[in-house]
């Protein structure tokens, strides 16, 4: 393998249910690591590396280890909301240049649709300046229309460029038989949808749905034994934005900070990826990480997507070619564990024909996590093909 790679993506597997009423959490845990560890070609017993986040039932990775029968030596159960799966991805490929294991399991499982939870996360007014907020009525979906109304006044983005996005993921969700949204909408569509938080549509907001995903990230030593196809991590990047003691900037997110540090890691430039997924919670989330990453410059998202800009076949950076949060699935607030999984699909050729990047040699991953409107984490992943 001619990589500069110190760990691969050997396994990937994504829940089929959107609707999880017949299944528990730590049911959902054990089987996305099954079909993650078939995927790799490798048993639970290969195990020596457990990843997942704290909200797991229990006390997080120590119960999933035990219900699984994991016998590990490492163990993360680091939280950051969306960008919490990527953050594990960088951590497993750490923990193995580190020698601390060779075979991580990373394990996503969520039930809020058959719980009939929505979006909106309970207040926790242990985080010091929540009080502050709370009597304005702060929501995770006001605080992002927030951003996206700064965004337009501040850059004369529209409502109609932010829609595209959504255009863009339901042209991918047709071909994905278990995407929530598979129809394919319009512009007008988007628009003619109800305004959730002004100035967002009820069509610019992700899905709520059951299901998880998993993924086996091996030593380079593991991955030459394997015979499925893996995928280089060859730069990371994570950040964090707060409010900065009142020094409030609405204009970017910490994406720009990740963002860097993946691409120096890598020694690749924005210009050089073939595939990007960017986390979806709402469209103006992928407008602000687009110009963020720098596919674009800043204040320029709205003209980049427009037109179907990120439609794979037609426009300039195919995106969330599963269909994404918007339109396919969002396991609870983790949905960045969807999308490593799809581009690790793009990187072996194993997306769906109508969406696969031709030749796929060089994807990104970034996630998003928290309120984008206040205090919020983000992680950047870039993978190469290998084989």
């Amino acid at each position: 393998m001619a990589t500069q790679a110190k760990a691969f993506i050997a396994g990937a597997f994504e829940h089929p249910t959107r609707k999880a009423d017949d299944k528990s959490l730590a049911q959902l845990h054990a089987e996305v690591a099954k079909g993650a560890l078939d995927d790799a070609g490798l048993t639970k017993d290969d195990v020596d590396g457990y990843f997942c986040d704290s909200e797991t039932p229990g006390l997080g990775g120590l119960s999933m280890a035990d219900y699984m029968g994991l016998k590990v030596r490492y163990m993360d159960n680091t939280d950051t909301g969306g960008s919490a799966y990527l953050l594990h991805v960088a951590h497993a490929a750490q923990a193995i240049a580190q020698g601390k294991c060779s075979v991580a399991l990373i394990t996503l499982a969520g039930r809020p649709r058959a719980a009939g939870l929505t979006a909106e996360p309970v207040v926790d007014y242990n985080v010091p300046d929540m009080p502050f907020e709370q009597p304005y009525g702060a929501t995770v979906v006001n605080t992002y229309g927030m951003v996206a109304m700064r965004h337009m006044h501040e850059f004369g983005t529209t409502s109609e460029q932010l829609a595209w996005i959504k255009v863009a993921a339901s042209h991918h969700a047709q071909h994905n038989p278990h995407a929530m949204l598979r129809k394919v909408v319009t512009v007008e569509d988007v628009l003619a949808s109800p305004v959730i938080a002004d100035p967002l549509h009820r069509l610019d907001c992700c899905v709520v749905s059951d299901g998880g995903g998993a993924l086996v990230v091996v030593s380079p030593e593991i991955a030459r034994t394997l015979k499925r196809p893996s995928v280089g991590i060859i730069g990371s990047g994570e950040a964090a934005k707060h409010q900065q003691g009142g020094l409030v900037d609405l204009s970017y997110s910490a994406a720009a900070w990740a963002g860097q540090q993946a691409f120096e890691q890598a020694g690749v430039k924005a210009s050089d990826i073939q595939y990007a997924s960017i986390y979806d919670s709402f469209t103006i989330t992928v407008l602000m990480q687009l110009e963020d990453l720098g596919f674009c410059k800043k204040g320029e998202g709205g003209r980049f997507v427009a037109d179907g800009g990120l439609i794979s076949g037609v426009g300039k950076l195919p995106f969330n070619t599963d269909g994404g949060g918007l339109c396919n699935n969002h396991p609870g607030n983790r949905g960045g564990m969807t999308k490593v999984i799809e581009a690790v699909r793009q990187l072996r050729g194993e997306a769906h024909p109508a969406v696969q990047v031709p030749n796929c040699a060089l994807a990104l991953a970034s996630g998003m996590g928290g309120w984008m409107g206040s205090r919020h984490g983000s992680g950047v992943l870039i993978m190469e093909r290998t084989q």
